[in-house]
């Protein structure tokens, strides 16, 4: 191993957005690093003169990025400038030029659409172990072990490489542990490009987001609603108490399905999995498939008629009754109290 960094560090991914932010995951990817070892953060963003749009980082964002990747923890920063307009090669190579150069026990990326993207690619690229959505990493004598929720969150299990690198992408929202602030130490990673095929971005149209909430994926607190509304309309019941809560929308295939919300809203094990502190679902009987969805979060709270429904297995708290008539009283209590 190369003196130059901790014979212990950990490599984590992150991606500079417009404005020099970084994704709502980096704190607890950062956190989950600096549980196991060092955290090491490499920073991917894009390069002087690739024509950067809306929603990609220029030069000045990936500089922001480097020191708010530091404000989070990391040991060291490394910068990598991209192509934005080539898809998941340009980042692969960065990620690999990355682990030549610090040598770590284990990469770590966000269990999103890029991660996972970027993940697999490498992974497959440097023949190295992969575990995907993990919910906890830990190290023991042996090495990294990283903890996973299976079978509908009926089993918490545990993987491990037997030898070599592993790649862990890690469920948004599932880390809590939160590492200690550094001084930035931010370092130009040069890249060379492998030249493999990559797809390319020819044209697109920026979309403005409309919505206050918070993004599903991450967020904090989740109120989501099922088939026991009834219809569209007493869906927006879900909407007054998320919004009375600052929690993001969440769905049952059941309401999915039915119309009353877009796809992106399901959670469960066919949709978007979230491990928020607070989770309450609104009518929702909680079949296995929508329970491996959310059954990591932190506090479940249930409201249904009906006793008998599988949510209240899992639920800390429960309350069997009129969704109608219990939410309202509840908006107005939280309003009473200003949150």
């Amino acid at each position: 191993m190369s003196g130059e960094y901790a014979d212990d560090a950990i490599l984590v991914v992150l991606e500079a957005q417009s404005g020099g932010a970084l994704g709502a995951s980096a704190a607890g990817l950062l956190g989950a690093a600096s549980a196991v070892g060092t955290p090491v953060a490499l920073v991917i963003g894009a390069g002087a003169g690739t024509g950067a749009g809306a929603g990609s980082a220029a030069v000045g964002d990936l500089e922001e990025a480097a020191a708010a990747a530091a404000g989070l923890g990391a040991a060291c920063v490394l910068t990598a400038e991209t192509d934005p307009s080539l898809l998941g090669t340009p980042a692969v190579d960065a990620v690999a030029a990355a682990v030549e150069r610090v040598q770590p026990d284990a990469v770590l990326l966000p269990h999103s659409v890029n991660g996972r993207d970027i993940a697999g690619r490498y992974a497959a690229r440097a023949r190295a172990v992969i575990a995907v959505d993990a919910i906890g990493i830990e190290r023991d004598a042996e090495g990294i072990a990283v903890r996973h929720s299976v079978y509908g969150g009926s089993y918490t299990v545990v993987s491990a490489a037997t030898l070599g690198l592993i790649v862990v992408t890690v469920r948004e929202g599932a880390v809590q542990l939160r590492a200690e602030s550094r001084a930035p130490v931010v370092e130009s990673l040069r890249v060379e490009a492998s030249g493999r095929p990559a797809a390319s971005v020819e044209s697109f149209e920026p979309v403005a987001a409309v919505s206050s909430r918070p993004e599903l994926r991450g967020a904090e607190r989740v109120v989501s609603g099922g088939r026991g509304l009834g219809s569209q309309e007493g869906f927006a019941l879900v909407e007054q108490l998320a919004d009375a809560l600052g929690a993001a929308v969440g769905a049952s295939r059941a309401a999915v399905d039915a119309g009353w919300v877009p796809q992106s809203f399901q959670v469960g094990q066919t949709g978007v999995a979230v491990s928020p502190q607070l989770y309450v679902a609104l009518g929702i009987s909680g079949a296995i498939q929508h329970r491996a969805g959310m059954q990591t979060a932190k506090t479940v709270v249930a409201i249904n008629k009906d006793a008998d429904a599988p949510i209240f297995e899992i639920a800390d708290f429960g309350v069997v009754g009129d969704v109608f008539q219990v939410v309202p009283q509840l908006i107005a209590a939280l309003e009473g109290r200003g949150r």
